[in-house]
C-alpha cells in the first residue's frame, strides 16, 4: 500500500474515532475534530471564492472602455464598503451595500420560491387528478387536497368577532387542520429520509474504516 493512502488512511481514521467519541459526551477530541472541519470548509469555501469569483471578475474587467470599466469596478466598491461594518466609526458606509444585498436576496427568494415551488407545485397537484383510472383519481384528489389545505394553513387573515378576537373563517379554519396533518405527515417522511441517509453514511464510513484495517493488516 503506497505511504500516501496510509496517511490519509489514518487521518480518516482518526478523525472518525475522534467525531465518534462524541457518543460518550463532549470532549475536547470531538470539538477538534469539528473546528478542524469548519476551519477546513472555511478555507476552501474562501480558496475557491478568491479564485472563481474575485480573481475571475478582475480578469474579465474591460480595460479598454472607460464606461464597461466604472461599471465593472461598482461591485469592488459595495464588497470593499461591507468592511466599514467592522469598524463601529464608519460603519454606516456600507449601509447601502447592505440594503442592496438584503433587498436582492429576498427579491431573489421570493421570486425563486414563487416560480419554482408553489407554481409548479399547483400546476403539477391539478395535471395529477387523472379521471381515466379511479386510482389516478384518488391520488391526484389526494395531493391537490394537500396542496390546497396546506396553503390555508398559512393563510392569516382574520376578522374580528364581536368579542374583540379575531377569528377565521370556520371553512379557512377547518381546511388549516387538515393542512396540519399534511404537514405533519410531509415532516416525518423527511426526518425518515434524513435518518436513512444518516444512517447510509454511517454504514458506509463503517465499511471503509474497516476495509482500510484490512488492507493495512494484510488480510
Amino acid at each position: 500500500m503506497p505511504i500516501v493512502e496510509i496517511i490519509s488512511g489514518l487521518v480518516g481514521f482518526i478523525l472518525t474515532l475522534m467525531v465518534f467519541s462524541y457518543l460518550i459526551g463532549d470532549n475536547p477530541l470531538f470539538r477538534f475534530a469539528v473546528y478542524l472541519f469548519i476551519g477546513a470548509a472555511s478555507g476552501y469555501a474562501a480558496a475557491v471564492i478568491v479564485n472563481d469569483i474575485l480573481l475571475a471578475r478582475i480578469q474579465a474587467l474591460p480595460l479598454a472602455d472607460p464606461v464597461l470599466l466604472a461599471l465593472g469596478l461598482i461591485p469592488f466598491l459595495l464588497a470593499a464598503s461591507l468592511l466599514a461594518k467592522l469598524f463601529p466609526r464608519v460603519s454606516w458606509l456600507g449601509n447601502f451595500a447592505m440594503a442592496v444585498l438584503v433587498g436582492v436576496g429576498a427579491a431573489t427568494a421570493l421570486a425563486g420560491a414563487v416560480s419554482g415551488t408553489l407554481i409548479p407545485q399547483s400546476e403539477a397537484a391539478i395535471q395529477a387528478v387523472d379521471s381515466r383510472s379511479l386510482m389516478g383519481l384518488i391520488q391526484g384528489s389526494v395531493m391537490l387536497a394537500g396542496t390546497v389545505f396546506t396553503l390555508a394553513y398559512f393563510q392569516f387573515g382574520a376578522k374580528r368577532a364581536a368579542d374583540g378576537s379575531l377569528r377565521r373563517n370556520a371553512l379557512v379554519e377547518a381546511a388549516a387542520w387538515a393542512g396540519q396533518i399534511f404537514i405533519a405527515v410531509t415532516l416525518g417522511v423527511l426526518f425518515a429520509g434524513v435518518y436513512t441517509a444518516a444512517l447510509t453514511a454511517l454504514i458506509e464510513r463503517l465499511n471503509s474504516l474497516i476495509g482500510f484495517v484490512k488492507s493495512f493488516l494484510g488480510f
